[in-house]
């Protein structure tokens, strides 16, 4: 970087100063307004359309319908798309030209769109920093804007989400969900293409963990680094988290059908915002609102599709926090096994495997009305349910059956790649003989209570018994710090049958952090398939290995994990047939007690002494973890319950004016 000197930064040179004005002629034309409009609508209203038309907007057509497009558009891209400013990650950079196609659809029809956006972070670029402590919570604060902007503009019937990843596209669900009698529609950003040779960007995040395991050269992990998002806008190209919910808000009927994991800045990308543009107003012209589309029987079908592709865990957290933005009853956790056991996985995508297909080829597969129609002949699915297109989800199904553009996709991906369409999406007995299991169980036990998950599928398949389980017995391996488990990964102190435990990284230690840095790299160690992990923070989707999360209550709320020491005996045994597990303290470094006294051990022994929150922990995090807490906590969607925490504040403080008024008697009957 060249020096800089005091004299640029005070003045530019040879700028012409004489140039400034002070005085426009402003827009021509007239207003379109009438003597009632003056009397009866308010200041805001009105001078609402003067600053439309001062932005530019032709007076004549400033009547129009107005309807909000909300995004989570980051970075600046030149008009030729190279960037001017770079965004967090390649899933917003492009979504603004989505905004724009719809925009110029609303326009076209005669409405008046509105954009706005509030941008999100990156969980892969803030795998093992302090930027993960925000992540979650981020989620929450999102929603709270996106909410607020959409009430900021009081004259909108209607509203557009624009979204694509891990957080940004949960929230602006989360704020659509709450539009309760007006229209809104979620167009889903799409994905990243693959490289023609190269890595994809969940292996490619492993390239460090590799390298410190001399498995790979710096030429090659500075090669293939480079080349692993190989477009520049999208989503990652596996079934994690951003791509898992792109498919259950079209499983909602929140987003048209075919719409999610569609090609970022391609033609059949940006189609799907102008037809979102026309679903809206469509929506309006039948009088239908959010509230028609977002039910309890919609969401029952969001947690099948999401069961039926084998979807994030971390839909566990998000799917619960739409429910209860839309005022629906929240799934719990026994909703979501009995889901589990009753759907089949029927989707082959990264990371589960077995043939790992890339989400642009689940797309070309058909994506989520492929996989529904299979669940409709199943009988699985509530097709009576509405949808933004206006129509039921019965009637959507029909048209995709005989479309043309089904069948020229699935051919496509045959001609195109050499994949069968049905080995990607299958029939319940194809997946069935092709060893497919259901995805998602959760494991209780003395170290978890209250509960965990665990993503059942992503456990190696050499590791099952005949009969379906896993299990696995192990010393434990205790970390108070992500940092101080991962240098442990990379410099030898994890060994074949550990048990890693990673506490104080729940909601109230580290704002329950994705550790993907762990579980990627336990998959770069030889015998990283024979390590097994335990942690009260959350796993990215693309996480394979035997890991359970989400274990409550947390070690800093007094969670048995916050009991372990190492060399603990760990016995955990995963079902995968029956989705049912069990994780359990069974003994210490000199002796094999059993579960069941190794409850009572955990009820004895006191909480470890160096338990506490990350050091970087924000004030912002912490209080989002309190209010989660009293909202329900994790397996309530780690939302903020408004009538819940209000109902704690009011008891206490009625608890604190009682024994004011207590002692102040005392001290009156003293004197």
């Amino acid at each position: 970087m060249q020096e800089i000197s005091l004299t640029s930064v005070l003045e530019s040179a040879d700028f012409a100063l004489s140039a400034v004005a002070t005085h426009a002629p402003g827009p021509a034309g007239l207003l379109p307004i009438t003597p009632e409009m003056l009397l009866t609508q308010p200041s805001g209203n009105l001078f609402g359309l003067s600053m439309n038309v001062g932005m530019g907007w032709d007076p004549a057509h400033v009547l129009g319908p107005e309807v909000l497009i909300l995004s989570t558009h980051g970075g600046l891209r030149a008009e030729d798309g190279t960037p001017i400013a770079l965004g967090f990650h390649t899933g917003h950079w492009e979504v603004g030209a989505l905004v724009a196609e719809a925009a110029r659809e609303l326009k076209t029809m005669r409405a008046v769109p509105f954009a706005g956006a509030c941008t999100d972070p990156c969980d892969g670029r803030t795998q093992g920093t302090t930027g993960m402590l925000d992540s979650l919570p981020f989620r929450n604060d999102a929603a709270i804007v996106l909410r607020r902007l959409m009430r900021s503009l009081p004259t909108r019937v209607g509203v557009i989400g624009v979204a694509t990843c891990d957080k940004g596209l949960p929230a602006m669900m989360m704020a659509l969900a709450s539009s309760d009698a007006l229209p809104s529609v979620l167009i889903p950003g799409g994905v990243t293409l693959l490289p023609e040779n190269g890595e994809d960007a969940g292996k490619v995040q492993t390239i460090g963990a590799r390298f410190a395991q001399h498995q790979i050269t710096l030429e090659y992990a500075a090669e293939i680094g480079c080349r692993a998002c190989a477009t520049p806008g999208g989503g990652c190209q596996f079934l994690g988290t951003a791509a898992t919910s792109q498919v259950i808000a079209e499983a909602l009927g929140l987003a048209l059908p075919h719409s999610a994991l569609g090609p970022s800045g391609q033609p059949i990308w940006l189609d799907a915002a102008k037809r979102s543009a026309r679903a809206i107003l469509r929506m309006l012209q039948l009088g239908m609102g959010t509230a028609d589309v977002l039910t309890d029987a919609s969401v029952n079908n969001a947690m099948v599709v999401h069961a039926a592709f084998g979807g994030s865990t971390n839909l566990l957290l998000h799917l619960p926090a739409i429910a209860h933005a839309a005022k629906l009853k929240r799934p719990s956790s026994s909703d979501w096994a009995h889901i589990n056991r009753q759907v089949p996985r029927i989707v082959d995508a990264l990371p589960n495997g077995p043939g790992n297909y890339a989400t642009v080829q689940v797309f070309l597969a058909g994506g989520a009305p492929e996989v529904m129609l299979h669940l409709r002949r199943a009988g699985l699915l509530d097709v009576s349910v509405k949808t933004v297109t206006g129509d039921t989800l019965d009637h959507v199904l029909d048209w995709w059956q005989d479309s043309p553009r089904r069948h020229t996709l699935r051919k496509n991906l045959l001609e195109q790649d050499g994949i069968d369409p049905d080995n990607v999406i299958m029939s319940p007995d194809r997946a069935r003989s092709r060893g497919l299991t259901s995805t998602v169980c959760f494991p209780v036990g003395n170290i978890a209570p209250e509960g965990s998950v665990i993503k059942s599928t992503s456990i190696d398949p050499s590791l099952i018994d005949a009969d379906g389980t896993y299990r696995h017995v192990g010393p434990a391996k205790v970390f108070i710090t992500e940092a101080a488990a991962i240098h442990a990964i990379k410099n030898g102190g994890i060994v074949e049958d550990d048990v890693l435990v990673l506490i104080c990284c729940g909601p109230a230690g580290a704002g329950m952090q994705e550790i993907y840095q762990i579980t990627s790299a336990l998959k770069a160690l030889p015998f990283g398939k024979h390590v097994a992990v335990l942690t009260d923070a959350r796993f990215s989707g693309v996480s394979t290995g035997a890991c359970i999360g989400h274990i409550s209550p947390e070690a800093l709320a007094g969670g048995a994990l916050g009991r372990l020491q190492d060399g603990d005996r760990i016995e955990i045994t995963i079902d995968r047939n029956n989705l049912v597990g069990t994780v359990n303290l069974i003994g210490d470094a000199q002796t094999t007690y059993g579960a069941e006294a190794g409850t009572r051990v955990l009820a004895q022994r006191p909480l470890r002494p160096d338990l506490s929150p990350h050091p970087s922990l924000p004030d912002d995090t912490r209080l989002w973890a309190a209010l989660v807490q009293a909202s329900g906590g994790i397996w309530g969607g780690c939302v903020y319950d408004v009538d819940a925490i209000t109902g704690l504040l009011d008891k206490g403080r009625k608890a604190s004016a009682g024994t004011s008024q207590i002692s102040q008697a005392a001290f009156l009957g003293k004197g």
